[in-house]
């Protein structure tokens, strides 16, 4: 048996823990007190009031955070809790300068918790460590960008590099970064969407001929008769989403959760921009709650699917006219009577095992489908996560078709993704996987002949970190150590790769955990000027919804020596590929509107770029399901599956474990340590279990405990994972079901629990037991 345990930073439980009876309600004046009071701490009253009037407003900067749409006509104050302390974090009066990098070697950072780092404050400099050096010193930045382009260049192989990046690049950096990689010869292009919705764009590419979301925001406010929220907490994770559910309550919409959490955000909504959010008793969101177990989503969706199937047969023996829609499955779709003999031999009992929910609480839930015209089904991590995520994403499509709640009004599939412009990056061509006519167009525009091998996604990135196939590791933004599963593989292969390269707004785990050289690039951030080239520069991004729009910093650089990402990638580039190479990496550094002309004429929908992203709002691209209902699939219409149910069972005495996040947390960046919504305050080593579990375990609310993942490896060995000191938190989940924060315990995710197809890691399904502390 192998153990890997967590390292020693966090072992000791947090004195200072408090916890409370959880909410059920979020928002309302409690969530402006804190989302200021974070403003006013990090950046002061001037800075504050300078970002937030201007806020995801038309000609102002988008949200750093998520990618929620803005509506038509912006609220006055169009920001939520969560996305003020991003503003706070990024705004902070605090630095991490050259002083602190002396006073601080990296051994002793190393030593710091995730939410230490990030307190440190903005990183003002180019910093470089040395190999066998404990500290990060100060260099410029032709020595720092000329020893990255020395690296590239003497590489044995491009595939020897990889460049990561996350959801907070904008368009414009995100294109020129894939085609600096592409243009050195690889496509190791991870990102943070093969952590999070590579597993929706895989199924949705399958059944409906593209991988993103099928609705604008109209159609939940304005259209939809049902809202299927599903394995997502948009109270903490996406908190202007709330708002659009009490629109669409408000006109009569029903609204369903299915969670195996009870979540604050979908019980009551008490909206701060409304009197009854702030005197009253605010909005019931939610009118039916499936608390179903991790990773039964697939069985239910399967179980609801053949109620309808069966339901239309009823109706058609009957003499009435079916429930499903017949005229659309004929015209737009293929597959149908294959998916219909699968859901007819589905096993009840395999479904009563999966989901733990009584039959009469689906059938529930059918009916509510039957009474709605207009259905959007919305979901986050919760379903992708898992091994069978692509399986239950083409099924939850199947469940959209059979009643043609696609390509039209108040219909249709909704990812919700999580960073701002994680959508973009992947429309930029950040994929390790591009498709030929992307590189076609590619090849066209600038004259070379781009890799067609797929490169490494982020779990194969890992394993070629440990396996020393990579020299040089680059990131643009994010923080891939924090991010990423099996916490000490991760940790170590970053170690010992030859140079690590952050560019960075602010210091974050992956910094101290450097490579045997390792260089950390500070650049602007969102809400800052950008006056490259000597002009006021302007960026763009794609939210959820596919709207494409502008986004255009207000403060002062925290430091004059901050570059943006765009000029860094364009210098870097300069320097690597040589005097030789025609792009005019120079004139896209010092004028963006260049670079948005290029796009125009690679990535299809960008025609007449600059114009159409100027227009208040912006332009939304093409989407052919939802526009026409064109389905550019390999059949050319939508698809029907047959997905094999593979219950998860459990060995005895073990639960089912999800990494989630804490309301005070977004992604990687932990802004503090309260999660007021499940009465988690000063701490963050918890795992919330049903109080059933514990007791049938030996345990009670409060002990402490090691969290210890079983996983069995090719050969059938156990390896045993280990995250130390956590308090247990009698919690109203799903029974077999546990919850903990992450990155704390992705130590305790496998590298190779992954999901079938996308290769996402399989976090929200993690087999644990309990530990005593001793």
């Amino acid at each position: 048996m192998t153990d890997v345990s967590d390292d020693a930073r966090t072992d000791a439980p947090e004195t200072t823990l408090r916890i409370g009876p959880p909410r059920t309600s979020a928002a309302g004046v409690p969530g402006v007190v804190h989302g200021l009071a974070h403003v006013l701490d990090e950046a002061g009253v001037a800075r504050g009031l300078r970002t937030l009037p201007v806020l995801n407003q038309h000609g102002g900067f988008d949200c750093p955070g998520c990618a929620w749409p803005e509506p038509g006509k912006p609220h006055l104050a169009e920001f939520c809790e969560n996305g003020a302390k991003a503003i706070a974090e990024e705004a902070t009066r605090k630095r991490a300068d050259a002083a602190f990098f002396a006073e601080h070697p990296i051994s002793e950072l190393a030593t710091w918790t995730d939410h230490r780092l990030g307190k440190a404050g903005r990183l003002t400099e180019p910093m470089l460590r040395d190999e066998g050096s404990d500290h990060y010193r100060p260099v410029s930045w032709d020595e720092a960008l000329d020893l990255v382009a020395g690296e590239l260049r003497g590489l044995g192989s491009p595939d020897q590099a990889a460049f990561y990046t996350s959801g907070r690049t904008s368009n414009e950096a995100a294109f020129l970064y894939q085609l600096l990689a592409r243009k050195i010869g690889t496509n190791n292009l991870p990102d943070c969407s093969n952590m999070c919705h590579e597993s929706s764009g895989t199924a949705l590419t399958e059944t409906l001929g593209i991988g993103k979301g099928s609705v604008s925001l109209e159609d939940i406010t304005d259209h939809a008769d049902l809202v299927v929220v599903v394995g997502q907490n948009p109270g903490t994770n996406h908190p202007r989403m709330l708002t659009a559910l009490e629109h669409a309550k408000e006109r009569g919409a029903r609204i369903v959760a299915i969670n195996p959490l009870p979540e604050a955000g979908l019980q009551t909504f008490k909206n701060p921009q409304r009197v009854k959010g702030v005197v009253g008793a605010g909005t019931k969101l939610a009118d039916r709650f499936l608390q179903v177990r991790l990773a039964g989503d697939l069985a239910l969706f399967q179980a609801v699917n053949r109620l309808l199937l069966e339901a239309d047969d009823d109706a058609r023996t009957a003499g009435h006219p079916g429930v499903l829609d017949r005229a659309f499955i004929a015209e737009h779709t293929s597959g149908f009577e294959r998916a219909a003999a699968a859901w007819r031999a589905l096993d009840w009992a395999d479904v009563d095992a999966a989901t733990g929910l009584d039959r009469s609480e689906i059938e529930g839930f059918v009916e509510d489908v039957l009474a709605a015209k207009n259905v959007v089904v919305c979901w986050a991590m919760g379903l992708t996560q898992h091994k069978q995520s692509v399986a239950t994403i083409r099924e939850v499509v199947s469940f959209l078709l059979l009643r043609g709640n696609v390509g039209r009004p108040g219909a249709g599939a909704c990812p919700v993704r999580g960073h701002s412009n994680v959508q973009g990056d992947r429309t930029m061509g950040i994929w390790e996987r591009p498709t030929p006519a992307f590189l076609d167009a590619l090849a066209a525009e600038f004259g070379f002949e781009p890799p067609r091998e797929p490169g490494y996604d982020v779990v194969e990135t890992v394993r070629a970190l440990r396996d020393g196939h990579l020299r040089v590791f680059m990131a643009v933004g994010g923080n891939f150590a924090a991010a990423t599963p099996d916490s000490a593989v991760t940790e170590a292969a970053l170690r010992e790769v030859p140079l690590t390269v952050h560019v960075s707004t602010k210091l974050n785990r992956s910094h101290v955990l450097p490579g045997r050289r390792s260089l950390v690039l500070p650049c602007l951030g969102r809400t800052e000027r950008d006056l490259t080239g000597g002009r006021e520069q302007v960026v763009t991004v794609e939210d959820s919804m596919s709207v494409v729009h502008t986004s255009r910093g207000r403060l002062a650089p925290a430091s004059a020596s901050l570059r943006s990402e765009t000029a860094i990638l364009c210098d870097l580039a300069r320097r690597t590929l040589g005097p030789e190479d025609p792009t005019p990496w120079e004139e896209f550094a010092t004028d963006y509107a260049r670079v948005r002309d290029a796009i125009s004429r690679v990535v299809p929908g960008f025609e007449d770029f600059e114009r159409r992203v100027a227009e208040p709002g912006g332009f939304v691209l093409p989407h052919p399901p939802r526009d026409a209902r064109v389905f550019p699939t390999t059949t050319g219409k939508a698809n029907f599956t047959v997905n094999e149910l593979e219950v998860v069972r459990v060995p005895e005495g073990r639960l089912l474990l999800q990494t989630v996040r804490s309301h005070d947390q977004f992604n990687t960046t932990v802004y503090g340590l309260d999660d007021r919504y499940r009465g988690v305050r000063n701490g963050r080593r918890v795992v919330f279990v049903h109080p059933d579990d514990l007791t049938e375990r030996g345990f009670a609310d409060g002990d402490t405990v090691h969290l210890v993942s079983e996983w069995p490896d090719a050969d059938g060995a156990i390896t045993e994972r280990r995250a130390e000191g956590f308090r247990a938190v009698s919690f109203p989940t799903a029974r077999g079901c546990a919850a903990a924060y992450f990155p704390e315990t992705n130590v305790l995710v496998p590298l190779d629990h992954t999901a079938d197809q996308s290769n996402t890691p399989a976090s929200k399904s993690v087999v644990i037991r309990l530990e005593a502390a001793r």
